[in-house]
């Protein structure tokens, strides 16, 4: 996997000037996402008025006359306010750990859980809702667990004494796998009237847990790793057209590889922490991106995280609002993301033949 011939390179070179078509794809996606965050606020059981919302968000920032009701208030800063964020959050991270993963690994079909840290996070999640414990410690376990996966992983192939990307990639099967194994069996000790329920609908996704406290650390960690990537664009973006080529240009190959897999990684448990398992987003945004943007690394990344961040933002809507009862995450990314997915395969057949 150190060159898939049957992924081509995307992009080369270290790339000159941001163009002005990059510029106003860019700052068309933020005003397009802003927009849609607006709209989400006033989604709900409890409508409230696109203006009342916006005069609320105002008021954050400097004191007005009053126009709006307390419920409102609460509905919007307490409530719809930190789901909105984490929905871009989650949304932006499993997008870019999935274009970094693709990039690196040279395969389409690369997704945040390759190396076994959505597995590891489950595990820890449900252990900590088996254990009865809060929100914040849920998060912490899965954060903590999916970290641990991904180590182990690390520690296989120096065990093995073989530390390319194809031995990583095995490595988080067997991972994955262990923590599957042993994710089943907190299934069959779990008591099946209160607590099986909440593990297998947490294990669904859903931002309804979601709560003021748990958006600072998980937008430190992501905020964190997306600095890294970007320090790292050029280097990934040469790295993809093959290795001499990158060792000519004077690329540390070994490290970049390990900083971005870490990136990714720190990604992909802060989003599984805060939103639980989510699939096809990190598989079908990246794809979305490269088809807008081009394909090097250093044009997919600021695209990946504002389509990533738009595109589960929509799914968010769609699952409270879709029915009395919410809607897991994970179902409805897969209804989208499933043919959206055929389709991108279908325009992309050339290049991946």
């Amino acid at each position: 996997m150190e060159r898939d011939e049957c992924y081509p390179a995307w992009g080369s070179g270290r790339g000159g000037a941001v163009s002005v078509r990059r510029l106003s794809l860019i700052a068309g996606l933020v005003g397009l996402l802003a927009a849609a965050a607006l709209f989400s606020l006033t989604l709900g059981r409890f409508p409230v008025p696109a203006k009342s919302v916006a005069d609320i968000l105002l008021s954050q920032v400097w004191a007005g006359e009053i126009r709006w009701t307390r419920y409102e208030e609460l509905a919007v800063l307490n409530v719809r306010g930190p789901r909105v964020l984490a929905a871009m959050l989650v949304g932006a991270a499993l997008a870019v750990a999935g274009a970094s993963y693709q990039s690196l690994f040279r395969n389409p079909l690369a997704a945040p859980d390759i190396l076994g840290v959505t597995a590891g996070s489950g595990f820890g999640a449900s252990l900590a809702l088996l254990l009865g414990l809060g929100p914040l410690a849920v998060q912490a376990f899965a954060f903590a667990s999916g970290l641990l996966a991904v180590g182990l992983c690390f520690a296989l192939g120096t065990l093995i004494r073989q530390q390319s990307m194809v031995m990583l990639v095995l490595s988080g099967i067997i991972v994955a796998a262990c923590f599957n194994a042993l994710l089943s069996i907190l299934k069959i000790v779990a008591d099946p009237v209160d607590v099986l329920p909440v593990i297998t609908f947490w294990l669904l996704g859903g931002l309804n847990r979601v709560t003021p406290g748990a958006i600072p650390p998980a937008f430190g960690l992501i905020l964190a790793s997306l600095a890294v990537m970007a320090v790292l664009r050029w280097q990934v973006t040469v790295l993809a057209s093959g290795a001499e080529e990158a060792r000519a240009m004077g690329v540390r190959i070994g490290l970049v590889q390990f900083a971005l897999v870490l990136a990714a990684t720190l990604m992909t448990a802060a989003a599984v922490g805060l939103a639980g398992t989510v699939g096809w987003v990190g598989l079908i945004v990246p794809h979305m991106a490269r088809l807008v943007a081009g394909g090097g690394f250093d044009r997919t990344l600021p695209v990946a995280a504002l389509l990533g961040a738009l595109f589960l933002l929509v799914v968010d809507d769609i699952c409270r609002s879709a029915d009395a009862m919410e809607v897991p995450l994970s179902i409805v990314t897969a209804l989208v993301g499933a043919p959206l997915f055929a389709l991108l395969l279908y325009r992309e057949r050339e290049d991946i033949a």
